[in-house]
């Protein structure tokens, strides 16, 4: 089979989305990977463009393969198993107005399952995880979680979680939309408003990463 129509079938799954969910969101179309699997006579099913956008859709690396580890990893073998772990930081990251951190420390690591990862697609060195505060992101997020953030993901898909720096400088965790004309920062929770930055505002907010996962004490 096409090694490449492979890594995509694999990141279907990982992703749990249908091959024309995938095709929507990179293409505007649904037919984009079923034209990509139809035999062609002069070998070219695709073209980098079009694996460009898929890769971004898909969280791959451009290489085009599951995502690689950037950098050196402690190993951590714990009943055979191989875990890696991740630093979580004195910080927190506002589910509501916004908190300010000042010079963050990594106060302890947390040890995750290193398949786990690969399997989500996260590289552990460039995965934190940060304490939210606040309950705008409820139900999902409650004050006092532990969110795992992937510092790769920062381009905006609207509709996901993000960890971000705001204008005014502080870290907070909304939901991201966006569109031609800014970005829209909404709350899970119905009580609190939506927030629109526009353009220029829009450019002075720095996605830090994706929320890829969350752990919440009882």
């Amino acid at each position: 089979m096409d090694p490449i129509l492979d890594e995509i079938d694999k990141a279907l799954i990982r992703k749990q989305l249908s091959a024309a969910a995938a095709s929507k969101l990179a293409a505007g179309h649904f037919s984009l990977i079923k034209n990509m699997k139809a035999s062609k006579a002069d070998g070219k099913r695709y073209s980098v463009e079009t694996l460009q956008k898929l890769a971004e859709v898909l969280d791959l690396e451009f290489y085009f393969g599951p995502p690689r580890t950037s950098g050196p990893v402690e190993a951590l073998i714990i009943g055979n198993e191989d875990f890696a772990p991740v630093p979580r930081l004195d910080a927190r990251a506002s589910a509501g107005p916004g908190s300010e951190n000042g010079d963050v420390q990594v106060v302890e690591k947390l040890a995750f399952r290193r398949d786990w990862l690969t399997r989500m697609g996260v590289d552990p060195a460039k995965a934190v995880l940060v304490q939210v505060q606040g309950d705008s992101m409820t139900p999902g997020l409650h004050d006092g979680d532990l969110a795992l953030i992937d510092q790769r993901r920062n381009t905006v898909r609207s509709g996901q979680v993000y960890a971000l720096t705001d204008i005014d400088g502080s870290t907070r965790v909304k939901r991201v939309d966006v569109l031609p004309t800014g970005l829209i920062l909404r709350s899970d929770a119905p009580s609190y408003p939506t927030e629109f930055r526009p353009c220029d505002d829009a450019n002075r907010v720095n996605i830090i990463g994706q929320v890829v996962w969350s752990g919440h004490t009882w």
